[in-house]
């Protein structure tokens, strides 16, 4: 079962109280363990003491520096557009989080409904799945979606994004925060992505600029570049596709089971639509009958709505045009990246190979 869940108030110190200090006081001591587990494990990989293996084709790793709500799947399906608009073929392989039993994960599932002819491996043995894409498969190159601390596949570009909405994963290591990583594990990047860049303050991106800078090697080449997470489409299962307007003033709740509900919900109003609620699921919860009908009681307890929003990766699961009478649509986003050019120059080499 998933309930609803914002952990967020307590990791960022806005939820006040004892129980709520005595919590993060517990987190931050257990966060030490995890930061000695990350230093030995990179150790290991740093000093060739654990193998890294090469694929027979290019790989691309797109990560994070923190845990989940990154905006990364619009960027992969980015990159997988701008190969196969080059006639390259490029398959995406994934670890497979929160699959259960199931073929495929949320993530995944977008993933085919925006490019049907993209093969999606998910296998928590990438390297295994690597062969399999270029071999069987016959790849040309291979995006390794969320392969930033999956160290032992030999990747030959490694693009790494931060949320300018959290970039930082509010200063601590899990679980104390949403750090995987030091910050100084940039240094492994070729490239940085500030995703959500429109939705934070010209001041705060140059402090988040400045603070990744000074993390990267004096004089480091690293293009730190900004990608904006553009609203498209309105989505209705099964196949129907409306303009954004469809929406436009009326209340609408929204409904997510994502990393980073702040920003969605931010997303929605700065394309001027009126939230009237939002019913916030654990990340990759599963749209099960229980949370369905859970989530149709809280709809109809609701008053004056007349649309429900969700994410696209929650409208794959729920797979219905209607919630509580309403109507329900999913939000289609896609990257837009600032500069684009420099993303090209990394990634042309990679055709040319």
């Amino acid at each position: 079962m998933s309930l609803p869940l914002d952990y967020r108030p307590i990791l960022d110190g806005t939820q006040r109280g004892l129980v709520a200090s005595s919590f993060r006081a517990a987190l931050w001591a257990i966060s030490w363990l995890y930061r000695a587990g990350v230093a030995w494990r990179n150790r290991q990989f740093d000093r060739k003491r654990s193998a890294i293996h090469r694929a027979d084709v290019p790989v691309i790793s797109i990560g994070n520096l923190t845990t989940g709500g990154t905006g990364k799947t619009p960027v992969v399906a980015y990159l997988a557009q701008w190969f196969r608009d080059r006639g390259v073929r490029v398959a995406i392989i994934s670890r497979g989080y929160g699959r259960g039993d199931a073929d495929e994960n949320d993530e995944a599932a977008e993933l085919h409904q925006r490019l049907p002819d993209v093969p999606h491996l998910q296998d928590p043995d990438r390297v295994m799945s690597a062969g399999i894409a270029a071999e069987e498969l016959e790849s040309q190159v291979i995006l390794m979606d969320d392969g930033f601390q999956h160290r032992r596949l030999y990747r030959d570009l490694d693009i790494v994004l931060v949320d300018a909405t959290c970039p930082f994963g509010f200063g601590y290591l899990l679980p104390r925060g949403l750090l995987r990583e030091p910050i100084g594990a940039l240094r492994r990047a070729n490239a940085i992505l500030l995703t959500r860049t429109d939705l934070v303050e010209p001041s705060e991106l140059e402090k988040i600029t400045a603070r990744i800078r000074s993390v990267l090697p004096t004089q480091s080449s690293v293009p730190i570049l900004h990608c904006r997470h553009r609203p498209t489409t309105l989505l209705q299962h099964p196949h129907a596709k409306h303009p954004l307007t469809e929406l436009s003033g009326k209340r609408v709740a929204l409904v997510s089971g994502i990393g980073n509900p702040d920003a969605f919900r931010k997303t929605v109003e700065a394309e001027g639509l009126s939230v009237a609620s939002h019913r916030i699921l654990a990340d990759h919860a599963a749209m099960d009958r229980e949370v369905i009908e859970e989530t149709t009681a809280w709809l109809a307890e609701q008053s004056g709505l007349e649309a429900v929003l969700c994410t696209q990766k929650d409208l794959v699961k729920i797979q219905t045009d209607r919630l509580a009478g309403l109507p329900l649509y999913a939000l289609q986003i896609e990257a837009e990246i600032d500069h684009a050019e420099e993303l090209d120059r990394l990634l042309k080499p990679i055709v040319a190979d």
